[in-house]
């Protein structure tokens, strides 16, 4: 059997929907809070298909030449509300690690809750619980770029 695994993340941002919907679909934005420090992850290395069937991809880059990319398949995209893509294949994983990722928004308190939903396969939970530490960094880093009116 595969293992699975699965966690949901739940923030507050004090930033309309549309702001927080643009720095998951603007590669401008995302590249301003995706991914770890001192990781980057330059604008020309992104892209971001919000459509059903369309591809994300974002290389990051460190020091030494060091560069990583994580890419997947949008399977539905509400704007400004709901957005599931996939990180790999989950369909077909073969041995390595994928899943499903659901970004829900809704209106809350004058700003916007963040639903994150992810369920891996090929991913025990010592695996999911680094995912998921990793997604509050980045969000930690979303939460400050938003502050910052962008």
């Amino acid at each position: 059997m595969t293992p699975t695994a699965e966690y949901v993340i739940t923030r507050l941002f004090d930033a309309p929907r549309k702001a927080v919907w643009a720095s998951w679909t603007e590669p401008e934005r995302f590249s301003r809070w995706f991914g770890p420090p001192p990781l980057t992850t330059p604008v020309g290395r992104i892209t971001l298909d919000a459509w059903p069937g369309g591809v994300w991809r974002a290389t990051l880059v460190g020091e030494e030449g060091f560069e990583v990319t994580l890419d997947g398949t949008y399977r539905e995209v509400v704007p400004q509300a709901r957005l599931v893509f996939t990180t790999g294949d989950p369909d077909a994983p073969g041995d390595g690690p994928a899943s499903v990722v659901t970004v829900e928004l809704t209106d809350a308190d004058g700003g916007t809750e963040m639903r994150f939903h992810q369920y891996g396969v090929n991913t025990d939970d010592r695996h999911a619980e680094q995912a998921r530490a990793g997604w509050i960094e980045f969000f930690d880093r979303l939460a400050a770029d938003l502050e910052r009116g962008s």
